[in-house]
C-alpha cells in the first residue's frame, strides 16, 4: 500500500491510499463496510497487523467497488506529512563518498566511522509535501539539503538482531534532512538540523511488501531542476538492518518512529564553491518506488 495523509478543500487531514493517480479515503471505505479502522496513519501503524490487513481488505476489490465519495483525483487533494513521528533518528556519514566530502567541507573525521553516527530531529521539524522550508537569514546563511531514504518502524524494537530487523519495519518514505550548517554548536547538530521545517517528509509511506529490496534504490535531489545528488542505497556504509540493530541496542524504537538513513554526496556545503538554499528555490528529493518530495524555500524573517 501507498499510504498518505491528505486534505481536500482545506478540511482536516484524512488517511488515504494512493492508487495510481487516485487517492482513496480509507475512513469512508471502512464506514461503508461497517468495519473499524484507525483514522490516521500513526494509529494505523500502532494498530498492528490486524488494522493493516483491514486496510488492505478494504482496497482489495478495486476501483469498481469503491463509492464515488471515497475517491479523489491526486491533483485535487493536498498531501501532508504522512504522520508525525514520535522521534526521528538521523544517521550521519552513512555513504562512503559523503564521508570524504564532509571531512573536506564540514571538518568531520576523514576515517570511516566504525559505528553509525546518530543524531535526532524533533517532531516539530516535520513538514509535508509542498510545504515551505523556512529560511531565516537571521539564523543561517548556510541552509543545506540531504535526500535520504526514511525507514518507518512498525513494531516495537529493543535489542533486536540484524536478522530480526526487517520484521520491525512498517514501510519506507523520504526525508530531506535540512541543515543550517552554521548553527552546529560545539560539534552538536540538534539546532542545526532540528529547527521547524527542517524535516520535509513524504509524499507517502510505502509499505515494506511493496519495496523488494530497500538496499537497491536510486535516490537523487534537485534544486531548481538541477541535479545535486544522485546515488543508490546500496552505497550505505551501514545498511538498514545494522542501523536498526545498533539503535535498538540502547534506544527503544516504537511504531511510527522514523530513521533517516543518511545522505549521499552532493550536499551544498561540499560544492566548490559551496552552494546553499535561498528563498525562492525549489527542492525535489526522489527515491525510487516511493516518489518525489517537493518543497519551496521561503523567507521566514
Amino acid at each position: 500500500m501507498r499510504l498518505v495523509s491528505y486534505t481536500l478543500n482545506d478540511a482536516s487531514p484524512r488517511l488515504g491510499a494512493q492508487v495510481d493517480d487516485l487517492v482513496v479515503d480509507l475512513a469512508v471505505l471502512a464506514e461503508r463496510s461497517a468495519v473499524e479502522l484507525p483514522l490516521d496513519l500513526l494509529s494505523l501503524i500502532q494498530g498492528g497487523t490486524a488494522a493493516q490487513e483491514t486496510a488492505r481488505g478494504l482496497l482489495a476489490d478495486g476501483p469498481a467497488a469503491w463509492p464515488a465519495d471515497a475517491v479523489h483525483r491526486l491533483d485535487d487533494v493536498s498531501l501532508r506529512a504522512p504522520l508525525r513521528p514520535g522521534k526521528i533518528i538521523g544517521v550521519g556519514l552513512n555513504y562512503v563518498e559523503h564521508v570524504e566530502e564532509s571531512s573536506r567541507s564540514l571538518d568531520t573525521d576523514k576515517e570511516r566511522p566504525s559505528r553509525p553516527v546518530l543524531f535526532s530531529k524533533p517532531a516539530t521539524a516535520v513538514t509535508g509535501p509542498g510545504q515551505p522550508i523556512l529560511h531565516n537569514a537571521d539564523l543561517t546563511t548556510q541552509l543545506d539539503w540531504e535526500c535520504e531514504l526514511a525507514v518507518v518502524i512498525g513494531r516495537t524494537a529493543f535489542r533486536v538482531s540484524e536478522e530480526e530487523a526487517y520484521d520491525h519495519i512498517f514501510g519506507f518514505s523520504i526525508v530531506n534532512d535540512i541543515s543550517a550548517r552554521d548553527q552546529r554548536r560545539s560539534g552538536q547538530w540538534f539546532f542545526s538540523k532540528g529547527q521547524d521545517s527542517y524535516a520535509p517528509f513524504g509524499p507517502a509511506v510505502v509499505t515494506a511488501d511493496e519495496i523488494p529490496d530497500p538496499m537497491a534504490l536510486d535516490l537523487s535531489l534537485r534544486v531548481n531542476g538541477v541535479t545535486k545528488q544522485k546515488s543508490n542505497t546500496r552505497h550505505m556504509l551501514f545498511p538498514i538492518a545494522r542501523l536498526i540493530a545498533d539503535i535498538s541496542s540502547g534506544v527503544t524504537l516504537e511504531p511510527g518512529d522514523v530513521i533517516a538513513t543518511g545522505s549521499p554526496a552532493g550536499v551544498g556545503a561540499g560544492m566548490v564553491p559551496p552552494e546553499f538554499l535561498q528563498p525562492g528555490d525549489t527542492v525535489e528529493a526522489t527515491v525510487e518506488l516511493i516518489g518525489t518530495l517537493t518543497n519551496p524555500v521561503v523567507d521566514a524573517r
